[in-house]
């Protein structure tokens, strides 16, 4: 019998001693952004008045770069063997199957709020909406599950109304809102 290389985190060891190459795809990501970023912001005119002596190129000429070279020191560090931590992992018991009806309920009050939000209103299909995943998520306080939810779609349309000056759906609500 031939014994396989283990990991510290279970899975087979990578190729090289103490390199994950595998960290060298981010790199190549992180590279292939920076380079769109480069060039998406040598289309943009040079448009600077006294206000903004920059213009609009600064910021992703900047962005771009820094991801050039975040891609070429994390690729230099893959090759030499350095490898990330790994995670201590969170409070979950892994052994313990997907809650299958608390997932179809928020998916369902979800498509509800998509279905009705134009019909009903914000105000109201919000309302459901926060009730909904509210019950869903385990709420027993009926009652006070849906005095929040209310208060929460309601500071939500107003704070979208007088705070951002994005008019959400009133619905049948239309005009006592």
């Amino acid at each position: 019998m031939s014994e396989v290389a283990v990991g510290t985190a279970g899975a087979p060891a990578s190729a090289g001693p103490g390199r994950d190459l595998a960290q060298l795809g981010v790199c190549a990501f992180l590279a292939v952004l920076g380079v769109i970023m480069l060039v998406d912001a040598a289309t943009l005119g040079d448009n600077t008045t006294g206000t903004d002596p920059l213009g609009p190129r600064a910021v992703p000429i900047f962005l771009g770069s820094a991801l050039i070279v975040l891609a070429i020191c994390l690729t230099v560090a893959v090759l030499r063997g350095s490898r990330p931590e790994l995670e201590a992992g969170e409070d979950v018991d892994l052994d313990q199957r997907v809650d299958v009806k608390t997932v179809l309920m928020l998916v369902g009050v979800f498509v509800a709020n998509i279905v009705l939000i134009d019909v009903l209103g914000w105000v109201i299909s919000g309302s459901i909406l926060f009730y909904g995943s509210a019950l869903a998520l385990g709420s027993r306080h009926y009652v006070r599950a849906l005095v929040i939810a209310i208060a929460l779609s309601l500071i939500t349309f107003y704070g979208f109304a007088i705070g951002l000056g994005v008019g959400l759906p009133a619905g049948i609500l239309q005009g006592i809102l």
